[in-house]
């Protein structure tokens, strides 16, 4: 009898504090706090939508804040909006950020910056077969090489920042669609996936300067952009996407700096997001032991999740495929 209560508690207590000890050890980079009062945050995509609401947030929290987008009209209303809610004055910048020597200037100007936040992009929902290249091309230009145009013109002044010590931040705003790649998304999940390889192999290059990398995957948010883009999408995306419900770009701001802060390379914005960043957490920095043991333990169980979500969607496509053969495609 005491030999089965001793292996029951060993099954119990001991090796889950062991693998808790050995993974304490083993995560890496170790884990930081990055402060965000009195620093100097600049937001790309900061007119409207997500963007607007990280403006709001930043400055409410002491920021010095900057942003960038393409329209100086949009930028100058959103300035207005953020002086009248927080009394905070933010820098505007208009840019193109598929223009690498148009958003240099604009970093040169604002200054040595403390947290890049990369929040730009565009979607449009179709079928590949259906999408024209020039469209995929601008979808893949923006969301990826203006990352890349960003990170390429603040960088340098990033590494030789007065104080190496404090630690500074860049954050990719991404997608859910940037861990699961959804019918009619093929460019903009191309796209959203590249951030997440740019992450991962520039937070190996910049660690040493105690520079922190985080990936943020937002699922559908209520942007002014969004009802006009659901217009858009082919009637599979509709009944695959319906499952997930869209945030408050409040929300995904909140979220959004919870995670920077503690430097989490990984940021996920609501209970769907944590399972998906579970689930596809790979090879990918982790900074936290606790959220390493729970991503150890419950590996099988959400691969057999995913894989109950990927029969849900090919069922879906198969029903949807056979009722227009028998002339009748109505939506489930």
């Amino acid at each position: 009898m005491a030999d089965a209560y001793f292996s029951l508690f060993t099954l119990i207590v001991l090796i889950p504090l062991a693998l808790i000890a050995f993974l304490y050890f083993l995560v890496r980079p170790r884990p930081v706090k990055i402060p965000i009062k009195n620093r100097h945050v600049f937001i790309t995509g900061g007119s409207s939508g997500i963007g607007l609401a990280l403006a709001h947030h930043a400055a409410a929290q002491g920021a010095r804040v900057s942003i960038l987008a393409r329209s100086r009209n949009k930028l100058e209303e959103a300035r207005n909006a953020v002086r009248l809610a927080t009394g905070i004055d933010v820098s505007v910048f208009a840019a193109d950020v598929r223009d690498y020597d148009a958003v240099k200037r604009a970093v040169d100007e604002a200054g040595p910056i403390d947290v890049l936040l990369l929040n730009h992009g565009v979607f449009v929902a179709l079928e590949l077969e259906k999408q024209e290249l020039s469209e995929v091309k601008f979808t893949l230009d923006v969301n990826l090489m203006g990352s890349f145009n960003l990170i390429k013109a603040a960088l340098p002044a990033m590494r030789t920042r007065k104080d190496p010590q404090q630690p500074v931040s860049i954050a990719l705003v991404s997608s859910q669609a940037g861990q699961v790649g959804i019918y009619g998304y093929a460019a903009y999940s191309a796209s959203k996936f590249g951030l997440r390889g740019l992450a991962e192999a520039l937070q190996q290059e910049v660690i040493a300067d105690n520079i922190h990398v985080s990936l943020i995957f937002p699922p559908d948010t209520d942007t002014p952009g969004f009802a006009e883009e659901n217009k858009r999408k082919p009637e599979l995306t509709k009944i695959i996407a319906s499952s997930s419900g869209a945030m408050k770009p409040e929300e995904v701001a909140q979220k959004t700096f919870d995670g920077i802060k503690s430097g989490s390379f990984i940021i996920p914005c609501n209970l769907e997001g944590i399972a998906l960043s579970l689930a596809t957490a790979g090879l990918s920095p982790q900074r936290s032991f606790l959220m390493a043991t729970v991503e150890v333990l419950a590996a099988g169980i959400l691969r057999i999740a995913g894989l109950c979500f990927q029969w849900t969607w090919y069922t879906s496509i198969e029903k949807w495929h056979n009722q227009r053969k028998a002339g009748s495609p109505q939506r489930s």
